[in-house]
């Protein structure tokens, strides 16, 4: 594998460089603040010393006289000679005795000034007067005046032409006690400035060596210990995304950090990977298998319901229209018309329990039944009656049948019906709207061996319908759980009570669809409306 800078490397290493560089930098500001503030006390500490020998040589009771006559006598002169001296002695930059103008505190008139000869200051003569004090050290120079206090922090001043100096301030005091003047000592930090100098170089030198140190090791053990190993993993990865062929290349890493974990995770996801692929194969063709069948079956379901319309073109004593639309890809409500003879219809509309493939073969077996067993003049509520002793022999998977089962007389209109269970029809009189025609519900089909049913009847006249549906029209939910309902159901019938059966039909279906919405749909849909036209016996005069 060849060595190649990454993504982790990169930020890695910039990681590191910058953490060194901030490290170096807070070290070096540390120790330059801390090698700064020991070298500039040692130096006022220094200065002070100077200026209290420097206060052993003056005579403070004389300096009013000095001043006021501005005359140089031999102790004054003498006094002069020994300040100069400690100034050279002491390699200080200078010494002055000044009085304070106490309206001001910056301005100085001078009694003695000692320069150092390699200073290249000019000496003020005495009694010369001048501003001589920054107006940052007001206020120590205000508390040396009044109350005699040494500054509570060395004074410091720089400039390029001397450099850096710290000064010390001594109040002078005659032989009552009293403060007339203040004594100045200014020592050059030369030896300050080039000791910082120094020591920054040293400081950033030694830093940046220790990085480049650190960095060549780090990068090092970061190559062999982290990046090796992500980068084999990273190459098996991209092997196995081209060509899915499992490998045992990551078993070489034997880590037990987290690195090994995700080397040994990879390898594992390589194994199962593959496994799920071959699963999901057999389960795929097992699945289009099982789809195929299933889109055979609805077909054969669907052949298996009348679902050529007209039905009966040559009949015009009645319409009859029906749709069925499954919740799944097979259903197990079904609806049946059929001539029972010459001058009988029958009208079947059912729901099996449960959905799928068991509740459509129910479904078969339920509807060959009931046609088989409605035979001219027979009694409905013996046919369901036989029906319900032969289902419930063959039911091993506990399933049952709401039914209802009509027969109209085309020459009388009248319309006997039986009902296991299922909901009550809509009957609209001519030119009137639908109403629900209460009938009393016996029990499912399928539920209990020896029910004994019961038929009732009815008459039609020319122009009146029968509308005929099962519980998932009237229970269609939306997203809001809410149910269709007998109420939406009647006013949508009512509505367009006039218009054929087959139009009619329509008008419910794209109602029940605007009320659900996008909610799934959890139940079969299955709607028959039959309307009477004419009698039998008229057609035939």
């Amino acid at each position: 594998m060849k060595k190649r800078m990454t993504g982790i490397t990169a930020k890695l290493t910039l990681g590191v460089i910058i953490f060194g560089i901030l490290l170096g930098a807070i070290i070096s500001a540390i120790g330059y603040r801390e090698f700064t503030s020991v070298l500039e006390q040692q130096y006022n500490d220094s200065a002070y010393e100077i200026a209290e020998t420097a206060l052993q040589y003056l005579n403070p009771d004389r300096f009013e006289e000095y001043l006021s006559t501005g005359r140089q006598d031999e102790e004054y002169r003498r006094i002069e000679r020994l300040l100069d001296d400690l100034v050279e002695a002491t390699d200080t930059t200078l010494i002055y005795v000044a009085r304070v103008d106490e309206s001001d505190y910056r301005t100085l008139t001078y009694i003695y000034d000692s320069v150092n000869s390699q200073s290249g200051f000019d000496r003020y003569p005495l009694g010369y007067t001048a501003i001589g004090v920054d107006e940052k050290y007001v206020n120590n120079v205000r508390n040396i005046i009044t109350k005699g206090e040494r500054a509570t922090e060395y004074l410091y001043a720089y400039s390029e032409e001397s450099g850096a100096h710290t000064t010390a301030g001594l109040a002078v005091r005659d032989g009552k006690g009293t403060i007339v003047a203040i004594l100045g000592v200014e020592k050059a930090m030369t030896r300050l400035e080039n000791a910082r100098n120094t020591y920054v170089k040293h400081v950033v030198t030694g830093v940046l060596i220790a990085v480049c140190l650190f960095l060549l090791a780090y990068s090092a053990f970061l190559y062999r210990e982290m990046l090796t190993p992500i980068l084999a993993v990273t190459d098996e990865a991209k092997r196995f995304a081209d060509t899915g062929a499992p490998s045992d290349a990551l078993l070489s890493i034997q880590k037990t950090d987290e690195i090994g974990v995700l080397a040994k995770a990879v390898h594992k996801m390589e194994s199962d990977i593959v496994k799920y692929m071959e699963n999901l194969t057999a389960v795929t063709a097992e699945k289009e298998r099982i789809g195929a069948e299933l889109s055979i079956a609805t077909q054969i379901q669907a052949d298996m319901l009348p679902s050529i319309f007209p039905a009966f073109p040559e009949r015009p004593e009645f319409d009859i229209y029906a749709t069925m639309n499954p919740a799944k890809e097979v259903g197990g409500d079904f609806y049946d018309f059929f001539m029972v003879d010459e001058r009988h219809l029958a009208v079947v509309m059912a729901d099996v329990s449960g959905k799928g493939v068991p509740a459509a073969l129910f479904m078969v077996i339920g509807k060959t039944l009931i046609k088989d067993h409605t035979q001219p003049g027979r009694d409905l509520g013996d046919v369901f009656t036989e029906v319900n002793d032969l289902l419930c022999e063959s039911n091993s998977e506990g399933l049952f049948i709401t039914a209802f089962e009509g027969v109209l007389d085309l020459v009388s209109g009248e319309f006997t019906f039986v009902n296991a269970g299922h909901e009550i029809p809509f009957i609209s009189k001519k030119g009137g709207g639908f109403e629900p025609y209460k009938i009393r519900a016996g029990f499912v089909l399928a539920g209990m061996e020896g029910m004994r049913y019961h038929c009732g009847s009815l008459r039609l006249e020319p122009g009146d319908r029968l509308f005929q549906y099962t519980d998932g029209v009237t229970e269609a939910t939306n997203r809001d759980k809410e149910l269709y309902g007998m109420e939406r159901l009647k006013e949508i019938l009512c509505r367009h009570a006039g218009e054929p059966p087959e139009a009619l039909l329509t008008h419910v279906k794209r109602d029940i669809d605007a009320f659900v919405g996008e909610a799934p749909q959890f139940d079969d849909i299955t709607m028959l409306c039959m309307e009477y036209r004419e009698r039998m016996e008229e057609r035939k005069q």
